[in-house]
């Protein structure tokens, strides 16, 4: 077969800036966001820039949550821009909708506060980017707004997405699974690869997040089966807004690799270039999203992203010190007087803290390189790195045995964790690996599909 090059970017979340991005609520509302905002009209812009002039590939993928929040002049603006993007380039594009990409009621910012603008419904989608893979497919599922595409002579697109009119993230029923064997068996048929692409990850980014149901496709397992049982061994997802690779086999011997990519407009912001080399294997790049036109104040993409992303976490930590009753609501813990009471004594002990101190309560010591560093540094960048993938603390670096120290103490009184699918987790090998990255590199790799 002949090598087939595509790009792949994902969660750009485009808002229409005009609608209003700014103020104090808006501030207030960015504490608790991972990605950009105001900016990401500016950042998808000068990612299609990049993307109409780079050589290496004439088909771009786009698994899912396009607009911000479903805004409607948001969808018009995004699909205006992938219009114009094909109409000088030259180039095709795919998409799938997901989650935030319909809404009645998406909110935009003022110095009059929290508003809200006009939304759209979930039939509306097809007709903003129907010429984006839908309207000259093989096979199209109106039910699940999903696809059959042919990206070259060898190679189909198989695009699933796990939305329906009114409800988001739902478990694929008996019928559109059988929809998903039948496209799959059919593409073996003719003698074609197919590769797939959602929204949702079918395997967690990183062990911990299989504790999360948000953080992967509801009953994923079924269609990690029905996938790689019938020829599929590779998917192309998002949501999570982390870089990862991860391989599942089923009972029949069957892989299928997961390949997440980060948000294009946060932290970690990057795209992929994919090489499809033969029928089983399949070459995986990762390019930082480019410089884009916004007052970054004297800071490079990757530190404005990053410094949003640290925002976040610091916003828990601070709330958890100043305001027990906003981190509450943020992470919906049901409130309480003595949680009111605990939480800023324990914030306030946290801040103080070094990595020392914090390990020497659980009766471990921290690796001297660490030990007077700041716990809540520490706390950020570790957080971070789950995201970033290629988790730095592994075995035998000062951060790796300090946590490893601290699972094995915990470890006795956890032992076992219920994953949000019914799966039993070992507690210390999924936090071994969630710190740490022993696997497929999150960035670059050369995948073997079968053996």
């Amino acid at each position: 077969m002949e090598p087939l090059k595509f790009f792949i970017i994902t969660d750009t979340h485009y808002f229409k800036n005009s609608l209003g991005a700014y103020g104090e609520a808006y501030e207030e509302f960015m504490d608790g966001q991972q990605k950009c905002f105001a900016e990401t009209q500016a950042i998808n812009e000068a990612a299609f820039r990049y993307l109409a002039e780079a050589k290496q590939a004439d088909i771009v993928l786009i698994p899912g949550d396009l607009s911000f929040n479903g805004e409607k002049q948001s969808h018009e603006a995004f699909s205006a821009l992938l219009h114009d993007f094909t109409k000088k380039s030259g180039k095709r594009v795919y998409v799938v909708t997901a989650g935030h990409d319909f809404n009645e009621h998406p909110v935009c910012f003022t110095d009059a506060g929290r508003g809200e603008t006009e939304g759209t419904a979930f039939s509306e989608l097809l007709g903003y980017y129907k010429d984006f893979g839908y309207s000259d497919a093989l096979a199209f599922n109106a039910e699940h707004l999903s696809y059959v595409a042919e990206l070259s002579d060898d190679v189909r697109l198989l695009v699933i997405c796990n939305d329906v009119d009114g409800e988001k993230h739902v478990a694929y029923d008996d019928e559109f699974l059988a929809w998903i064997e039948a496209q799959a068996k059919k593409a073996q048929a003719d003698g074609k690869m197919m590769i797939a692409m959602e929204h949702y990850p079918v395997l967690p980014g990183q062990p911990i997040l299989a504790l999360i149901d948000d953080a992967r496709q509801a009953q994923a397992q079924k269609l990690v089966e029905t996938l790689a049982d019938n020829g599929v061994h590779l998917i192309f997802t998002g949501h999570m807004h982390n870089q990862s690779v991860n391989v599942a086999e089923t009972a029949s011997g069957n892989k299928l690799y997961d390949v997440c990519t980060g948000s294009a407009i946060g932290c970690p912001a990057y795209m992929r270039l994919v090489t499809v080399l033969d029928e089983n294997t399949v070459q995986i790049e990762s390019i930082p999203i480019p410089d884009f036109d916004w007052d970054k104040k004297g800071k490079s993409c990757e530190e404005y992203f990053r410094d949003q992303f640290d925002r976040m976490i610091r916003t828990f930590i601070d709330c958890m010190r100043n305001d027990p009753v906003r981190l509450m609501n943020k992470l919906h813990i049901k409130q309480s007087p003595a949680l009111r009471k605990i939480f800023p004594a324990l914030g306030k002990k946290l801040s103080k803290m070094t990595v020392g101190q914090f390990t020497r309560l659980l009766l471990v010591k921290a690796a001297p390189e660490i030990k007077n560093d700041s716990f809540v540094e520490f706390a950020v960048s570790f957080v971070r790195s789950v995201f970033e993938g290629n988790q730095p603390y592994v075995e035998g670096t000062p951060g790796g045995d300090t946590l490893l120290r601290v699972f094995r103490r915990i470890g006795p009184l956890v032992r076992k964790l219920k994953g949000s699918q019914g799966e039993t987790l070992d507690f210390f090998e999924t936090m071994k690996n969630t710190v740490g990255n022993y696997g497929i590199d999150d960035y670059n790799a050369v995948l073997t599909l079968s053996e």
